[in-house]
């Protein structure tokens, strides 16, 4: 059988392209074959975000902030998000959410394989799988099958443990959340702790590191055992669930396009944030835009705007600043939240600002090493 669509990988980026093709009248009656070697079942992350209206996953939202505090050695401030809210939906509540609602599709099938290569052919492209072989019209591929060479030398790692505590009696404010606490050790590079408060006796707690190479695994434990004594002041708690991740902030290339009808979607076509390891609103866009253009039979091979390579070169400059040593992320971040509003900050971070808030968010940086990194980036073919 040839399906018009097959979605290699059921992750974030996979699932978020199926739900938005079922939610088009036009496209929701072709035959899709959804392929991955697990099965989407366990709470095995937890997504955060920020966008100013109600979204298309507001009934999975686990908690939401239009506060979040900012602390380093330097400075400290509660930041009004102003128009945006700040959003966590767990992996586990996601998962359910469109697979439930995609078995409402007779035309919808979901395969657990492992998924071996993705091959382009004229007018299709396959699938190999240990077991079978598969076709389709097109292919959308969240897979690391075309990814890029990870190096110490061309990227960062964004690596986190996070633990969900809870208290006996209520400790935390489920109004404030913590974006960024810098006063910890920053012996390993970049470093600083992350706290969501779920309700006044639950939060998300997570210990997170840009640096080259990974922690052993007693060393994240060690740090949220330490913060959560020292720096929360919780003698009890209990831990309910605990995550661990990975993430590359690179300067890689990831392809769109990595042949004849295949399309990389998710972190596999570049749709993580290179300079802040956030994800899952970029891909939203991104899966937004592809069924925007299947719905009109437009090219889906399309080039990059100006607007994304505008901003690709900004990640692309921050990172270089980082692996260059030339600043720390304390710094960095200390700076641009001191001299900027939080709005303006986040609507920069998620590529929303205007040409002249990102003159003024990028003015508001020390200049040397920013503009060194930019012009050897902006020199780079790739």
């Amino acid at each position: 059988m040839k399906y018009d669509f097959i979605i290699a990988g059921s992750g974030c980026g996979g699932l978020s392209l199926l739900y938005r093709i079922l939610q088009e009248p036009t496209l929701q009656n072709k035959s899709i074959l959804i392929i991955d070697k697990d099965k989407k079942n366990s709470d095995d992350r937890t997504w955060c975000f920020w966008e100013k209206k109600e979204g298309i996953f507001d009934s999975i939202v686990h908690a939401k902030w239009n506060t979040l505090e900012f602390l380093s050695t330097d400075f400290e401030e509660k930041l009004d998000l102003g128009t945006y809210t700040y959003k966590m939906i767990r992996g586990v509540d996601f998962y359910n959410f469109v697979i439930n609602h995609a078995k409402k599709f007779s035309n919808v099938t979901f395969l657990q394989e492992s998924i071996v290569r993705i091959t382009p052919d004229e007018n299709s492209a396959s699938v190999k799988t240990t077991e079978n072989s598969y076709e389709g019209n097109i292919v959308f591929n969240s897979t690391a099958i075309f990814n890029p060479e990870i190096t110490a030398q061309n990227s960062l790692l964004q690596h986190f443990k996070g633990w969900v505590v809870k208290t006996e009696t209520p400790f935390f404010n489920p109004k404030i959340g913590r974006l960024m606490d810098f006063r910890v050790s920053q012996i390993n590079g970049t470093t600083f702790m992350y706290v969501l408060p779920i309700s006044t006796t639950e939060a998300l707690i997570e210990y997170t590191l840009f640096t080259t190479t990974v922690l052993d695994k007693e060393a994240y434990n060690t740090a949220l055992k330490k913060y959560i004594k020292e720096e929360l002041k919780i003698e009890n708690y209990s831990i309910s669930h605990e995550e661990f991740g990975v993430i590359p902030m690179s300067l890689a290339k990831f392809e769109k396009n990595p042949g004849k009808n295949i399309i990389n979607i998710g972190t596999a076509g570049g749709f993580t944030k290179a300079s802040s390891g956030y994800t899952f609103q970029f891909i939203q866009k991104d899966v937004t835009e592809i069924v925007t253009r299947l719905k009109s039979g437009k090219n889906l091979n399309v080039n990059t705007s100006f607007e994304n390579k505008l901003y690709n070169w900004y990640d692309r400059t921050l990172i270089d600043v980082l692996l260059s040593k030339k600043m720390t992320g304390s710094e960095i971040f200390t700076e641009m939240f001191q001299k900027n509003s939080p709005e303006k900050i986040l609507a920069f971070l998620g590529n929303e600002s205007t040409l002249l808030e990102d003159i003024t968010i990028m003015t508001s940086l020390p200049t040397k090493p920013f503009l060194t990194s930019g012009i050897k980036q902006l020199l780079k073919k790739s």
